[in-house]
């Protein structure tokens, strides 16, 4: 996304773009079929085919790309997934569940567009 972001009138093509991350094409073809699915990019076969943005970048938090790829996220307090702790009451929940929600909240928050000019700088760009 962050490739997409850096290149907004661009399309791209994903094997383009999988050799600027140093990423698997195949594995990277999986990922922008869900990030299409979900509404963040656009994409067209063919010979002058390839991905961009489907939005502006201002518009798509990280929290979107997340779940686009990963699923909804879950504000939870335990870090195994258990619903109950099975003695009772657990002395990290507190703390873990906190940090859950910061991270949820965080990631909702940030823009594509807070990671354009980091990545690009940090990519070569």
């Amino acid at each position: 996304m962050a490739v997409l972001a850096g290149n907004p009138r661009a399309v791209l093509r994903a094997r383009a773009i999988a050799e600027r991350l140093g990423a698997s094409a195949a594995h990277l073809a999986k990922v922008l079929s869900a990030l299409e699915r979900a509404g963040l990019v656009t994409g067209a076969r063919g010979p002058t085919g390839g991905y961009q943005l489907a939005r502006a970048a201002s518009r798509v938090s990280l929290k979107d790309i997340y779940e686009a790829v990963e699923g909804p996220m879950a504000v939870r307090a335990c870090l195994f997934g258990e619903p109950v702790c099975r003695r009772g009451g657990c002395t990290l929940s507190e703390h873990f569940g906190r940090l859950n929600r910061d991270v949820v909240r965080m990631l909702g928050r940030t823009r594509l567009t807070n990671l354009v000019k980091q990545f690009g700088e940090e990519n070569g760009k």
